[in-house]
């Protein structure tokens, strides 16, 4: 189960990329459309104007089909193979799947016309009831369905990796071998999806609630609420799963909800990116669906970890200060622009747990602080890049400048902690290893030409491997003996932490550089899809 939720997690966060991405340019376009930041003489650029314009429609374009991206992406993630033919299955089904809850629904003549809000005042509902009732639906690519949003992509997804999973390598009888292998998956899916469509029609509603109830409940929480979701967020790192409990404040009705021009919007991120779109936002209902976003994480992220770099650096052995310096650097500037931080946690987390967990509690602080001060900074990373896109070019409305403020006791804590904590335990972080260790280190740093050669070597080589993946920092493996792995060797490519989950999971932190890395160790063991 482990293996299958980390799986799923990575799956979950080839979207998320996308969505930072195209979040930059939401947001870069909504400043540059504000006469109240870049003047009126700007904004009557007409032609200037419709370039940002465009661009905005392409954006929302994006945010407005998330659930079918979800649902190719988790295919793709879980599948062991063929994975272009799971995306393919994944939109088969991601269409049937609604289309058999939208033929149910219209049985009991529930369809866009009957729950429009017109039609339920007609027939003596109040606006507001009404306007709730009709919330609970939407059209999917031309389909009425329930209001499900990511939630529906995603079990889709899951439903269609185990149908290819099962299917994809199946022999059929000589007379139909043609719909064997491959071609058999988006058949079986034709097959199975309705059935879960049927399912979903009845037990969603039920869920549904269950899950707009926890909403309520960490809404109802406060800042406690706030803090709690940061500090565990921090303690699932070592395990991966923190990128499902993101989604679920991203995307499900635990984020928040809210009513903007009359349609409910569901979900953290989804509600702050719809904000973006709008000339006036309402900040009030912003700052609210930011309280789990990127705002939350900057002080920790752009000032707190580095400064944790430069307590490492310093504390460690004369000898090694040259050895770590680029090891360290590296990793601060990618938690510095972009909130990538596992390259620094994975050096102090499983060394010292009063470190880690100094570092859980300050998260969920952050995150709490941010909310109390009324910041309001979305997206997802956590970098300077969100300060600067989301917070300080938005205007002061914002509140960016707190996170700065902030950020500059957060920077004082982590370099005074981290010091204190690493002399006074004598904590092994970079540069402090045991002598022991550095013997069984090789000095000499692996060729980048024979990278993937010495990984593959380093876990055991190719008869060890059996699966590859990668998300944004760690390279994911399934390998038959995890004792088989060459620690030291893995050391010398890169690896700033290796984490046996047991005997057949392990995975290595490379950092941001880790797409290149699993494309060549693939290529070394002979396992590209």
């Amino acid at each position: 189960m482990k293996e299958y939720l980390q799986k799923l997690g990575k799956s979950l966060m080839m979207p998320i990329s996308i969505i930072a991405a195209a979040g930059i340019f939401l947001g870069l376009a909504s400043v540059l459309q504000n006469p109240a930041i870049v003047g009126e003489m700007f904004t009557s650029m007409s032609a200037v104007q419709n370039v940002i314009g465009f661009i905005r429609a392409i954006v929302g374009a994006l945010f407005g089909n998330l659930p079918i991206l979800f649902a190719a992406s988790v295919a793709i993630g879980l599948a062991k193979g063929e994975k272009t033919t799971a995306a393919f299955s994944a939109i088969i089904g991601f269409i049937l799947f609604h289309i058999t809850i939208s033929y149910f629904l219209n049985l009991n003549e529930i369809n866009a016309t009957t729950m429009s809000v017109d039609a339920l005042v007609a027939g003596g509902g109040s606006t507001l009831e009404a306007t709730r009732t009709a919330s609970l639906y939407e059209t999917v690519l031309g389909v009425f369905t329930y209001r499900m949003n990511v939630f529906g992509g995603v079990v889709v997804g899951i439903l269609v990796a185990a149908v290819h999973n099962r299917f994809y390598k199946t022999e059929l009888p000589m007379a139909i071998s043609y719909f064997g292998g491959k071609r058999l998956v988006p058949i079986m899916t034709t097959v199975t999806v309705p059935i879960l469509g049927i399912l979903m029609y009845y037990v969603w509603p039920i869920l549904g609630q269950g899950i707009e109830g926890i909403g309520n409940i960490i809404a109802e929480s406060g800042s406690f609420g706030v803090f709690l979701f940061g500090f565990i967020e921090r303690l699932l790192v070592p395990t991966g799963l923190h990128h499902i409990l993101n989604q679920l404040v991203r995307f499900t009705p635990i984020g928040g909800v809210a009513m903007l021009d009359g349609e409910q919007i569901v979900g953290a991120l989804n509600i702050f990116n719809r904000l973006l779109t709008e000339s006036n936002p309402d900040m009030s209902v912003m700052r609210e669906a930011t309280r789990f976003l990127a705002q939350g994480k900057i002080p920790f992220m752009v000032f707190g970890l580095p400064a944790a770099c430069f307590a490492m650096f310093q504390t460690a052995r004369p000898g090694e200060k040259k050895r770590v310096k680029a090891l360290l650097l590296a990793a601060a500037i990618a938690s510095f622009t972009t909130g990538i931080t596992e390259p620094i946690e994975f050096s102090f987390i499983f060394v010292s747990p009063i470190l880690f967990i100094f570092h859980a509690l300050m998260s969920g602080l952050s995150f709490m602080l941010m909310s109390l001060l009324g910041v309001s900074i979305g997206n997802v990373q956590g970098g300077a890049i969100d300060l600067i896109v989301f917070g300080a070019l938005r205007g002061t409305s914002t509140n960016w400048f707190f996170a700065v403020l902030i950020g500059i006791f957060y920077a004082a804590a982590y370099y005074f902690v981290f010091r204190y904590v690493i002399l006074k335990r004598n904590v092994k972080t970079p540069g402090r290893e045991l002598e022991t260790d550095e013997v069984s280190t090789p000095a000499k740093v692996a060729d980048p030409s024979e990278l993937g050669s010495i990984i593959v070597n380093a876990l055991g080589g190719r008869e060890n491997i059996q699966s590859i993946d990668n998300c944004f920092t760690r390279l994911r493996l399934v390998l038959v003996d995890t004792n088989k792995i060459d620690e030291a060797i893995l050391k010398t490519t890169g690896a700033v932490g290796v984490m046996k989950l047991d005997d057949k999971n392990v995975q290595v932190v490379y950092g941001p550089q880790v797409e290149g890395i699993a494309l060549k160790v693939k290529d070394s063991a002979n396992m590209n899809d």
